[in-house]
């Protein structure tokens, strides 16, 4: 029997009642371009910046959040960008829903089997993403795994991944009961550190530009190279 990996604190990672899967660098990895030139093509059309967002250090930032820094580093002013800000994210799910029949993601090793474990198991399992809604759901469909998930919190109301996250443990209370246990599979810092501050358990997965050596000094409850390690026979 493979050992399911635990941290020092004792948590088992198949105990909760309720998993939350990140997707950038979680659940996928992204083989093509889509959203990153909708990000850029938003600011562009409507803010007239003739930039990328090349650069700015979004893994783990919102959509809304990478936007902001982007335009703010170009000269725009916080008054002008909140003006079109609404404009802009309309923009960017235009470009990906266009362009949506191109999307190439990479599904990250083990999420399949774990998924599977977790859905046999009758676990709620939803999504807490900074990707805007109907992004991050192109996306999911376009790997087709959009079935495992019953629910999902993005950012088109929410700028701050804390408040995503914390809206995400708020529908796990709704739908199981406020003593429901909420795990959190993400990628980065601020994964770790978002969960944390929902009062939730998180795992620490090293699949996208962050390793297990780079995460673990955050203290997630469980921290793996990937979802592959947490695959394990259960008696």
């Amino acid at each position: 029997m493979t050992p399911i990996p635990q941290h020092s604190n004792g948590f088992r990672w198949f105990d909760a009642d309720a998993y939350l899967f990140d997707i950038d660098g979680t659940l996928l990895n992204n083989g093509d371009h889509v959203h990153y030139n909708a990000l850029n093509q938003a600011m562009l059309d409507v803010y007239g910046v003739d930039s990328t967002i090349a650069g700015i250090a979004y893994h783990g930032k919102t959509d809304v959040g990478i936007l902001r820094a982007a335009l703010e580093r170009a000269g725009v002013s916080t008054l002008a960008f909140e003006a079109k800000l609404s404009d802009a994210l309309e923009s960017v799910r235009s470009h990906v829903r266009d362009n949506a029949h191109t999307l190439t993601p990479r599904v990250c090793a083990g999420i399949p089997e774990v998924l599977a474990q977790v859905k046999a198991a009758g676990k709620l399992i939803g999504i807490a993403s900074g990707n805007l809604e109907s992004v991050g759901w192109q996306k999911v469909k376009a790997t087709g795994l959009q079935d495992f998930f019953q629910f999902g919190c993005f950012c088109d109301q929410r700028e701050l991944r804390k408040d995503i996250f914390r809206q995400a443990v708020a529908e796990v209370h709704t739908r199981l009961g406020y003593t429901a246990t909420a795990c959190f599979i993400g990628d980065t810092p601020d994964d770790i550190q978002a969960a944390q501050h929902a009062g939730a358990r998180v795992i620490a997965v090293g699949t996208g530009i962050f390793k297990p050596e780079d995460l673990g000094p955050y203290q997630p409850d469980v921290c793996v190279a990937s979802c592959a390690e947490l695959i394990a026979e259960r008696g």
